[in-house]
């Protein structure tokens, strides 16, 4: 197999994860019950990291008990019930459509946690998809709920910086591994809060049981899976590319299965996002910094522009 074709065969397995991620919002608002949130995302967690678990066959040690609990509630926890929620409060385009910024946000967490100060062109980047998300959210026909928009943009800033911290954290274990920590972590938590916050699981429907499973299983336990052999054979900015079709497939399916429409100002809004995105991906590339003996690596996050 040429190299061209190895690379067109990575291409499409990343590509599974922001697909999937993309339909989940779809599947949660018209599938899943909207007064469930903590149920939604622990049913979504949990299941997902243990069948990681059993890929991965390796319990965490030392320091990952602590780094997998708060990794688990930023990346997981907390980042899951709040998609969740954005989902419920906000067309499926417009709640798949904000968290496009997530390249521009890491870039910007990124340059106090992890020393990559953002360059100029990265400063572009950051106005132009601050701009392309107030047209989008701003001139939504019939208006939109700014709780789902203050829901939707926490979920996205939680999320980014958990990513960051996973990069600082990062060493030679498996990403497997790793990851099945961080949904256990933050399926326990949000299983043992949903029993006391919001009793007993909902009632499940055969649409709904199939709605959870394909969420746990396809947009998070096969979807990470996917994205993680994606970061290990592309470079990073090959991999955020793809990350494009997360809000592509919202915005496709909001449109063509919800009924959804977009305004003018709405599809402006959505190439200015993709446009910050590209242009956070042409960063020059830029040399990792390199840790003392025993330090931590430090790496670009995924997000984050690199060659």
């Amino acid at each position: 197999m040429s190299s061209v074709e190895t690379k067109w065969r990575w291409l499409l397995v990343t590509a599974v994860a922001p697909i999937s991620w993309g339909a989940t919002y779809y599947v949660t608002r018209h599938f899943l019950p909207a007064d469930a949130p903590l149920w939604g995302a622990a049913l979504r967690a949990l299941p997902a990291g243990l069948l990681l678990l059993l890929i991965a066959r390796r319990l965490p040690r030392g320091a990952w008990w602590g780094k997998a609990v708060i990794l688990g509630i930023l990346n997981f926890g907390a980042f899951f019930v709040l998609v969740y929620l954005a989902a419920q409060l906000l067309p499926t385009s417009m709640a798949a459509s904000v968290m496009a910024l997530a390249p521009v946000v890491l870039g910007i967490i990124a340059w106090p946690l992890l020393g990559q100060r953002p360059t100029a062109a990265a400063g572009v980047a950051v106005l132009v998809g601050v701009v392309g998300a107030v047209l989008l959210i701003g001139a939504a026909t019939g208006g939109i709920d700014p709780l789902g928009a203050a829901v939707s943009l926490t979920a996205l800033v939680l999320s980014s910086l958990g990513a960051v911290l996973t990069t600082r954290w990062r060493d030679d274990l498996p990403l497997v591994a790793t990851t099945s920590w961080q949904l256990i972590a933050g399926g326990a938590i949000l299983l043992a809060i949903a029993i006391v916050v919001e009793g007993p699981p909902p009632a499940v429907s055969v649409s709904s049981a199939t709605a959870y499973a394909a969420i746990a299983i396809v947009a998070t336990a096969l979807a990470f899976l996917c994205w993680f052999a994606g970061l290990r054979h592309l470079s990073a900015s090959t991999v955020g590319t793809v990350g494009l079709l997360n809000p592509a497939t919202g915005v496709i399916l909001g449109v063509a299965l919800a009924g959804e429409s977009l305004t003018a100002l709405q599809i402006f809004g959505l190439v200015l996002i993709g446009a910050a995105i590209l242009l956070t991906q042409r960063r020059a590339r830029r040399p990792v910094r390199r840790p003392a003996a025993d330090g931590p690596a430090l790496a670009v996050p995924a997000g984050a522009v690199r060659e």
